[in-house]
């Protein structure tokens, strides 16, 4: 805190409000773990994280979402990429449910977006547009 106490003599104010929005999701993510609830409803779980914090904890929730079932929601798609069953909304409409290699061979939009997240930020008019370059581009 801003008088130098560490660790769990800490003040974090009253609901939290000392906190940076990763500590509070931090904290959050481990009272999951103490919990160990059935079902797990995360929202944005791990939005307000670094990516190297990301990884860590992902890695552990991956653990704990083990035979459980887990309602997720996360515009970044590495948080959800490995579970079982994916299900794409848009306009609170499904419009595409899968595994993530489904989705992704699909080339529907939840492909668009994982191209996006993945480091695919070339500018085009779409994955028919994209095929046909490289099929010209293989020809030549």
């Amino acid at each position: 805190d801003h008088n130098g106490r560490k660790g769990f003599d800490a003040h974090v104010g009253d609901r939290g409000v000392k906190l940076s929005g990763g500590q509070r999701q931090r904290i959050a993510i481990a009272r999951v773990m103490l919990k160990d609830a059935p079902i797990l409803i995360l929202d944005e779980a791990t939005s307000a994280l670094d990516s190297e914090a990301e990884a860590a904890i992902q890695e552990n929730l991956y653990k704990l979402m083990q035979g459980k079932t887990v309602i997720a929601i996360a515009h970044r798609l590495s948080t959800i990429a490995a579970m079982d069953r994916l299900v794409v909304m848009d306009k609170g409409r499904i419009i595409e449910e899968g595994s993530h290699e489904e989705l992704v061979a699909k080339g529907g939009l939840y492909a668009q977006l994982w191209q996006r997240q993945s480091g695919g930020f070339l500018l085009d008019d779409g994955p028919a547009e994209s095929d046909a370059k490289a099929t010209e581009m293989a020809a030549e």
